[in-house]
């Protein structure tokens, strides 16, 4: 099983502590946007080489995790 810290990381002198694709200067928001704006993965992938499919994933996690927080803090 994919462990989120293996690929996301939050550091706060790295993109003012955006959420970044470990190694990386990517944000889980770049690559967001990226699929917003019609790219595929296999055009993400291309465009950025030093990225994986399990790192792609773990943007799609991170994000979904986020919004299930955020969710449930608007419940309580």
């Amino acid at each position: 099983m994919m462990e989120m810290n293996d690929h996301i990381t939050i550091d706060p002198d790295i993109r003012s502590g955006k959420p970044c694709i470990k190694g990386t200067r990517i944000t889980v928001y770049d690559i967001l946007e990226y699929f917003a704006g019609g790219m595929s993965e296999a055009e993400i992938l291309e465009d950025f080489p030093s990225l994986t499919h399990d790192d792609i994933q773990m943007v799609f996690a991170f994000a979904a995790a986020r919004e299930c927080r955020l969710a449930s803090n608007l419940a309580a």
